[in-house]
């Protein structure tokens, strides 16, 4: 008698498990309309369709005339990049605007790759699609959808494009040959902006997710930095089995527990109790300096940003230097912190002024400096901790550039909380927040051997 009710106790147990096992847990797809009005009861136009940069002599004219009137106030003494971008500096890069920077040549750059728009939930999505101009015989490419991230757009990544469209031109191996969607975040550059409330990084997802579909892609990597790094990791989210890899530059946690919060206190003294790494203790501690002061010297604008965005906005809509100004110094903070005791901030170590100027152009000429800091908004209006997306375990194989001056990087100890099956994790020797326009080889040498381990099939240790 014993035996049969220890046995209907273990089968009893072996169906409770059974019924009860959640199932792998994906971010619903759902749906939206941003575009005017009420969403229309017929298809939306599905078709793809040819898209040129271009610019008017007027809306030139209208440039410089703007630059010729502007108005500068003069520095503090000794204050460098400490109060932001310091006007003595700001002068000699409008000068430059003004009078050297071609900007119709630059247009011709942009334009060496195809691009395209197509509607998508009641917007104009804009993107590149870059294929390889030839191709070994026998092999076939690797679609690979990157995302960019604020203050910056698809131009970040034309110094990676042929390295990756092109590998053995470039002296790289062959092995692995992309054909690139890069899209716009919609509000972002050349991308129409939502016309509603809500357009989060998972509405975007989505919309990406939307366009590799329509592009005839059912398997593809993903990869990004910044905003780009939370969209690729919401669309390996909500698509799993069609994302092979994903690839970040940036990395975060939507959620804080107990033990991480008690790593900040103890991290220092007792790394391997919470998995730190040496480069993970350097970039920490003392948490005072690399850490507390650091996010309150630098995320002012996010504040501003994911609260009343369109207040300020209006101004640097309307104005090109203060555009200029408040885009640029975030290139400054982003690829060194160090950058800020120069009076120059460090900008042309490692970007050219035609480079700077051609990210500052594309939201100048497109209007989208208003609507691109709205994503700021919508992803922050909910709150943390309250959003589906913030539970859901990424399962995807996941490579990781830790670039040491990106001003967001947090240990694997902590992301592994997340992305579960992370293959690839390198601290880069150098590089900041925009590797990939900042350090092209060392961002696509990482992306490469990351794609190996995925082609083989290693997976995470």
């Amino acid at each position: 008698m014993l035996l049969e009710v220890l046995l209907a106790a273990v089968l009893g147990a072996i169906i409770y498990l059974f019924l009860t096992k959640k199932k792998e847990e994906t971010l619903p797809m759902g749906d939206g309309w941003w575009g005017k009005g009420p969403k229309p009861e017929s298809e939306e136009d599905a078709t793809i369709h040819p898209f040129k940069v271009e610019t008017s002599e007027a809306e030139i004219n209208y440039l410089h005339r703007r630059l010729d009137e502007a108005r500068f106030t003069e520095p503090l003494e000794g204050s460098y990049f400490h109060y932001g971008f310091n006007s003595t500096y700001l002068k000699k890069v409008i000068f430059y605007w003004r009078n050297q920077f071609d900007w119709k040549k630059q247009i011709e750059v942009l334009n060496q790759f195809p691009h395209f728009k197509t509607k998508i939930e009641g917007i104009d999505v804009h993107f590149l699609h870059v294929k390889p101009s030839h191709m070994p015989e026998g092999q076939t490419t690797k679609p690979l959808l990157m995302i960019h991230g604020w203050p910056s757009s698809i131009y970040e990544f034309y110094k990676i494009i042929p390295l990756l469209t092109d590998p053995l031109s470039h002296n790289l191996s062959g092995d692995h040959i992309f054909e690139i969607i890069c899209p716009s975040i919609p509000g972002f550059g050349f991308s129409e902006a939502p016309h509603k409330r809500g357009f989060n990084s998972v509405c975007c997802a989505r919309v990406f997710y939307k366009l590799m579909l329509r592009l005839g892609f059912r398997e593809f990597y993903t990869q990004g930095g910044d905003w780009g790094a939370i969209t690729a990791v919401n669309l390996a989210q909500i698509a799993p089995r069609h994302v092979k890899g994903l690839h970040i530059n940036m990395t975060t946690v939507t959620t804080v527990g107990f033990k991480q919060l008690l790593s900040l206190l103890l991290g220092q003294y007792f790394p391997r109790l919470f998995g730190f790494q040496a480069e993970d203790v350097e970039r920490m501690f003392p948490l005072k300096k690399k850490v507390f002061y650091k996010f309150l010297r630098e995320t002012a604008y996010f504040h501003i940003q994911a609260t009343k965005p369109d207040t300020i906005g209006y101004a640097f809509n309307d104005s090109p230097v203060g555009l200029a100004a408040y885009i640029l110094e975030k290139f400054c903070v982003g690829t060194d912190p160090n950058y800020c005791y120069l009076e120059d901030g460090g900008l042309e170590k490692k970007f050219t002024l035609d480079d700077l100027l051609t990210i500052v152009m594309i939201y100048w000429v497109s209007g989208c400096i208003t609507t691109s800091m709205r994503f700021y908004k919508e992803n922050a209006r909910i709150g943390r901790g309250v959003n589906k997306h913030e539970k859901v375990i990424v399962k995807v194989p996941t490579g990781v550039a830790s670039f040491p001056n990106d001003p967001l990087n947090i240990p694997r100890s902590w992301l592994q909380q997340k992305c579960v099956n992370i293959i690839s994790f390198n601290y880069m020797p150098r590089g900041g927040h925009q590797a990939a326009l900042e350090e092209p080889e060392l961002f696509t040498a990482d992306f490469l051997q990351f794609v190996e381990k995925v082609e083989k099939g290693n997976i995470a240790k």
